[in-house]
């Protein structure tokens, strides 16, 4: 049997963008053949898009984990890296999806909607689409992003046009296995019901769906009980039907006093989505009052004591018994034209366009503030130099001269100095810190000293391969540690 899960929480990750290649062409008598490495992919999205055929979350419950495909690296040849594949996770009708802080991120309604969830990561540029007039063979390439990563959780809220409300063991699933062909568990304890139950009724030209919400209790809207975990489920239902159980032989409760009891709980409930769907609060959406088990001689008799008190407020009024089916054709109609009112005055929005919102490329703005744990130090942040940084191969001396230039071209430099950094100062830009070096000429173009090395950047603390070469001859016994 299977499952009706209605809120999990779900940890998504959108893919890596490849790293860009580093490649120089090689052929037969063409000794400067240029660089030809090519882009890395950008990485996978995470998208939910409402389903028709899914009507729970029970999925993401037993696999609570989503990555979409990481983008390929980029080859020679001037071969761009393949795209990772978007991983689109379906969802039911009526799904919200919140941020962990409880902020609703988007409310996706409608077979086809769709919402990116997390963001792919760019793919790095091959060091062919960083050539330059300046630097016309790069011996480095930028590397891939990583993607998106984050926890959300989602709530489902069942698109109803009729919920139905009452105390545990009112009769409300009986109600919904007559009018429907939906068959929900009964039986004749409280709590019965422990998920909602959907129906579809058809009633002369108007066909509308039915929800049976699990039992609500005085202090469900505090908590109590089960009726805080479904109440939600009534937040899109058009119409409110309370189902009062008037055969009843629990001391102190009444079909009057059970409705009082319910419109406060109601009342006190406020929605997630203060306008969800346009409806409003639960208080203000239309009632119908259903005195139901009438099929008892007392109940009838109770039934027809307490209808002058509802008609009084408004609401129409109908005596039904689920088990001899007893007033439940002028139900059906009287929900039917309720159902048929509503759509009229709601008509059904046009579907939602696409929104495209392309990748903003020129941010320039950055900010540069004291760092409040080093002394002395500063923290840069802003949306390109801290992305450059990602992209940056530190083991690569022309790489990190390439990231001086644009940190010196936007600006950093300057406000540094403005700012009165001293030399030496620990920058700190993302998760990478520096030693500010003033006198290190940044943001001009540069003669190359050869592919992967920066003349600005002598002082390094790599062992170059000629060093690791001679340590090698050192270790056979080929050579002396002091000698060339």
């Amino acid at each position: 049997m299977s499952k009706f899960i209605d809120r999990v929480v779900l940890h998504v990750r959108a893919g890596k963008g490849g790293h860009g290649c580093a490649s120089v062409h090689r052929e037969k008598f063409k000794p400067l053949g240029g660089p030809d490495g090519g882009n890395g992919g950008n990485g996978g999205d995470v998208i939910l898009e409402v389903d028709s055929n899914v009507h729970t979350l029970l999925d993401f419950h037993f696999h609570p984990h989503a990555k979409a495909g990481n983008g390929k690296p980029g080859e020679g040849g001037n071969r761009d890296g393949k795209q990772g594949v978007d991983l689109v996770l379906k969802v039911p009708d009526g799904t919200v999806v919140l941020d962990d802080d409880g902020k609703v991120l988007v409310d996706l309604v409608g077979t086809g909607n769709r919402f990116i969830v997390a963001r792919g990561g760019r793919g790095g540029l091959g060091n062919a689409s960083l050539a330059s007039k300046a630097r016309k063979a790069p011996g480095f390439a930028l590397l891939g992003e990583d993607g998106e990563e984050l926890d959300l959780v989602l709530e489902l809220k069942s698109v109803a046009d009729v919920g139905l409300v009452g105390f545990p063991s009112a009769g409300k699933s009986s109600l919904v296995s007559v009018l429907s062909a939906a068959k929900p568990k009964i039986a004749d304890y409280p709590f019965t019901t422990l998920v909602p139950n959907l129906g579809v009724v058809a009633s002369g030209e108007t066909t509308f769906t039915i929800a049976d919400v699990p039992g609500l209790i005085p202090g469900a809207s505090e908590g109590r009980g089960l009726g805080l975990d479904f109440l939600r489920h009534l937040e899109r239902c058009a119409v409110l039907a309370h189902v009062v159980d008037c055969a009843t032989l629990e001391p102190g409760r009444d079909p009057v006093s059970d409705v009082d009891a319910l419109e406060a709980e109601l009342a006190a409930y406020q929605p997630a989505l203060s306008a969800d769907a346009g409806l409003g609060d639960l208080a203000d959406r239309p009632r119908v009052v259903i005195l139901n088990k009438i099929d008892v001689p007392d109940a009838a008799e109770l039934a027809e004591m307490v209808t002058a008190e509802f008609t009084e407020r408004g609401w129409p009024v109908f005596e039904i018994s689920a088990v001899s089916h007893v007033g439940l054709r002028p139900l059906t109609f009287a929900l039917a034209d309720l159902v048929r009112r509503y759509r009229e005055e709601h008509p059904q929005a046009a579907p939602k366009r696409p929104v495209i919102r392309p990748i903003a490329v020129d941010e320039t703005g950055f900010s540069v503030l004291a760092d409040p744990e080093e002394p002395g130090g500063f923290i840069v942040r802003g949306t390109r130099p801290e992305r450059w940084v990602r992209q940056t191969q530190f083991d690569n001396d022309e790489a990190v001269g390439y990231l001086a230039d644009r940190l010196a071209r936007l600006g950093v430099e300057d406000e540094l100095v403005r700012l009165g950094a001293e030399p030496g100062a620990p920058v700190t830009i993302g998760d990478v810190t520096f030693d500010w070096e003033p006198q290190i000429s940044a943001g001009i173009d540069m003669v190359p000293t050869g592919r992967g090395t920066d003349i600005r950047l002598e002082q390094t603390d790599r062992v170059s391969a000629a060093e690791r070469k001679h340590a090698s001859r050192v270790r056979r016994g080929l050579v002396q540690e002091d000698e060339e």
